[in-house]
């Protein structure tokens, strides 16, 4: 994915009930991240790999893997992110 001095700020996207769920009714995709990785390095680094535009990016640690809760703009739907990464 996008780099951050030499290691990946994007690991992957998470693909659960609850991230379906939430993609569906609040146009957001879940992905696990980098730990070191800052909320506006996880937008520029979303918006340059998938050309979207992002309203907001939450992040929460657990069970040592970092997640960003990545809220897409109206004009760049969740689903369609989705589709292209091969999650529905």
């Amino acid at each position: 994915m996008i780099n951050m001095d030499k290691r990946a700020v994007i690991k992957y996207p998470r693909s659960t009930e609850k991230s379906i769920r939430l993609m569906e009714s609040n146009n957001v995709l879940v992905f696990v991240v980098d730990r070191k990785a800052t909320k506006q390095d996880i937008k520029a680094a979303i918006e340059k790999e998938y050309k979207v535009h992002i309203s907001a990016v939450n992040t929460h640690i657990t069970k040592g893997e970092k997640r960003a809760y990545v809220k897409f703009a109206k004009e760049s739907p969740a689903i369609d992110v989705a589709t292209n990464l091969g999650l529905i």
